[in-house]
Order: C-alpha cells, then structure tokens, then sequence
C-alpha cells in the first residue's frame, strides 16, 4: 500500500500470503529480493526434506486445535447456560472473553518473546490450551469457566503472532507457499470441526465431555508437535517503536477502524448464531451441524478466490464483501423463519466471510509493508477487542431485545465498515498486488 504523500518503495514491498481463520487470519511476507541468498541460513530443517514437511503438519495441526477450542462454544451456549444456571447472554462471555486476553497477549508476546525458540514456545501454548479445556470440562462454577477460556485467550493471541513465519522457516523459502497452504488447510479444518462438533458432542455427551475431547485432541496434537518439530530460531528481539510506527500510518489507522466495525458486526451476530437457528429458525441439531459444515467450507472456498480479488484492490474488496456480509444479515433478520431461505443465507454468509476476514490482515500488512510481525500484532489486538466488543454488545441485545432484531443491528454495523472503507479509498491507495 502506498500513502498519499508518501514516497513508493516497490523494490520493498513483499508479497503476501494469506491464511484465513473463523475470527482471526495470518499472512506470511516472502522474503525481500535482496535477502534471498541468506534466505536458506533460517531455514530449521533442510529445505524440502520429509522432516520439515512432517514439522509443517504437526504446525498445522496446533492450528486446527487453536481453531476448534475458539469455535467450540459456539455450539454449546446453550448447554452450557443451562447446565451452570446462568442466562444465555451471560454465556455468551465464553466468547467475549478470550477476546480481551487474546488483544493484550499479542503486543505483550511480541515484545517479549524475541529471543525463544519457536519450538519450545508452540509446545508451552499447545500445553496451556489443553490445560484450559480440561479446566472448562470439570468447572464447578461459571466464574471458573471464565478463567479457564482468559487463559485460552492469551493463548490465542500469542499463537497468531508467532505462527505466521513458521511455516517457511520450516522447509526454506522455496516451499513457503506450500506450507502456508497446509497450515491454512489446518485453521480451515478447525473452523469446519469446531462448531458441528460443539453442537454434536453438546447433544450426545454433553458440554462437559465436548470440552474433555478437546482436551485429549490437544494432548494427542502436543504429543506429536515434541516429536516431528525441529528447533525453530526466533527471529531476534522486537520493540515496541515497531508496534508505534504501525498505528501511525494513516492508512493502517483506516484499516484497523474498518476491520474493527466489521468486527464487532460480524461477532455481535455470530456469538448467537446457535440459538437463533434453533429458536428462531427451529431447525434441527443435525440440520445445523450440517449449516456449519457448509459455511465452513464456503468459508474456504472464500478464502481461496480472496488473493485474486485483493490483486484487483483491497479496499474494493473489502468493501464489497462486507456489504454483501451485511445484506446476508440483515436478510436473516426477516427472512429467518424460512429454514430453506436461512439456510441458503447463512451459507452464502460464510462464502463472503471467507474474503472480508483475510481482507482485514492483508490491509494492515499493506500499509506497514515494512514490520510484518508488528503488523500482525497489531491486527491481532485490534480484531480481538473488536471481537470482544461485537460479542459484548450481542450478550446485551440478546439479553433486552429479539434475535432478528439483533442480527438486523449487526447488519447495519457491518455495513458501516463497508462505507468506512469506502471512504478510505479516497484517501489511501493500495499498489497493484502481484
């Protein structure tokens, strides 16, 4: 992205490579044109060997755990409302919370974990996320519960901004395209599993036993990441000057309110997603699941015509995407008595999801070209509180008002993020994506 005003540095600007998730999404920046003959010195194990490649799926398989323990509770809010005794908005904070722990790990991570091998570090978070499942499948009290998904979420935000580089560091630059493939396959698996397993695990073990498998996923995945990954260098120490000069580029700024308001739109409605097909649409346990199946893998088909959409213009993409997203809810506010419609609605909801979600990343990345982790940190925080606002705000309305009237709200908030973007095309301009 250039900057109005700001000199172009072409002979600069990496290429980026997009790895979609459910709230969150990863980029991973080819090397510089001049640092391609050292590129192969990072490398952790030998380029294109049978090792590396093994290393990139046990990668690949922490991000499907990351993915399924964030989306799980989707599924279960309402199990888990009635079986701790607590209201459906009140659970709803299962959501919201590791938001607000996700936004303050990542600065914190990024400032503080510059000289730890990444090894030791993906271990420790593959530890804490099974430890914080296994807290959620035994908690005598909801307030336990809370602690355990605080716990998940710094986890969280830690993980998306160690993980993006790991990839090619793994099997060399030459095949760091194909290993940023892999692993997204990973985070797309998790979004797909994550919420029909929360809906059919809630219905035939319970939520409790949901949470308990997800643990034991997670000890087999831990497992096999101490035996396939290799020592993973850090990259050097970071500062905090990085993470200043992101959020003062005018166009990043632009970019982060964007993502922010598409955010808090998309999650207002997303946290309550199960109980409106359920009380409002009366489907089925089973209907749904398969719904979330669906919108899982539009979800990835999305994310796979989105590259070729942001050659044509991020912004432009971003706000068409984000308008179609906020149609699709509000059109699910009138028309979701109508299961066939909603349906229909819903799936397509993920199709558009799957591009404006990556869109928020690849923004950010364009305009600090020259600090990708920092950016990625900084999107991380963003979209987490963000997140955390969007299911806030819809524990509040699905606690005073209706469920159409609170994915009408949503639809609106999703459509200011599109004019907002819109708005921000005649102020910033993107360069040309190879």
């Amino acid at each position: 992205m250039i900057e109005n005003g700001e000199p172009a540095e072409k002979s600069r600007v990496p290429q980026v490579r997009v790895v979609a998730a459910s709230s969150c999404a990863a980029a991973v920046p080819s090397r510089y044109a001049g640092d391609r003959d050292a590129a192969g010195a990072t490398a952790a194990a030998a380029p294109g060997s049978r090792r590396g490649w093994a290393s990139v799926g046990a990668v690949a398989l922490g991000a499907f755990v990351i993915v399924m323990t964030e989306t799980l509770p989707v599924g279960l809010l309402p199990q888990v409302a009635g079986g701790l005794h607590v209201s459906l908005g009140l659970a709803g904070l299962m959501v919201l919370v590791p938001g607000f722990s996700a936004a303050v790990s990542a600065p914190l991570f990024f400032l503080g974990s510059g000289r730890f091998d990444r090894r030791s570090v993906i271990l420790v978070l593959g530890l804490t996320v099974l430890v914080a499942n296994a807290v959620v499948a035994v908690a005598p009290n909801f307030v336990l519960v809370l602690i355990a998904r605080m716990l998940f979420g710094a986890t969280l935000g830690a993980f998306w901004t160690v993980v993006s580089p790991v990839g090619p560091k793994l099997v060399g630059p030459a095949g760091g395209t194909r290993a940023i493939t892999v692993i997204a396959a990973g985070i797309s698996g998790g979004t797909v599993v994550g919420l029909p397993a929360g809906q059919f695990l809630g219905d035939v073990v319970g939520w409790r036993a949901a949470f308990a498998i997800a643990a034991a996923a997670t000890l087999l995945v831990v497992v096999a990441q101490t035996v396939l990954l290799p020592g993973i260098p850090p990259d050097g120490r970071t500062h905090l000057r990085d993470l200043v000069a992101v959020v003062k580029r005018r166009a990043a700024r632009f970019g982060m309110a964007a993502g922010a308001v598409v955010f808090i739109g998309q999650f207002a409605a997303w946290t309550y997603i199960t109980p409106f097909l359920t009380d409002h649409t009366h489907l089925s346990s089973s209907v749904i699941s398969l719904l979330y199946v669906l919108y899982g893998c539009a979800g990835i088909a999305g994310s796979l015509v989105a590259g070729s959409l942001f050659r044509r213009g991020v912004i432009g993409s971003f706000a068409g995407t984000a308008t179609a997203v906020a149609a699709l809810l509000v059109g699910l506010a009138s028309a979701g008595t109508m299961p066939w419609t909603a349906g229909l609605l819903f799936v397509l909801w993920g199709l558009f999801w799957g591009v404006v979600n990556p869109g928020t990343l690849v923004w950010i990345l364009d305009a600090a070209h020259e600090t990708p982790e920092a950016a990625s940190a900084v999107n991380v925080t963003n979209l987490q509180i963000a997140l955390a606002v969007g299911s806030g705000l819809g524990a509040v309305l699905v606690s005073s008002t209706t469920l159409p009237a609170l994915f009408l709200t949503a639809g609106f908030i999703v459509l200011a993020a599109a004019v907002l973007a819109g708005l921000a095309a005649r102020f910033v301009t993107l360069a040309v994506r190879q």
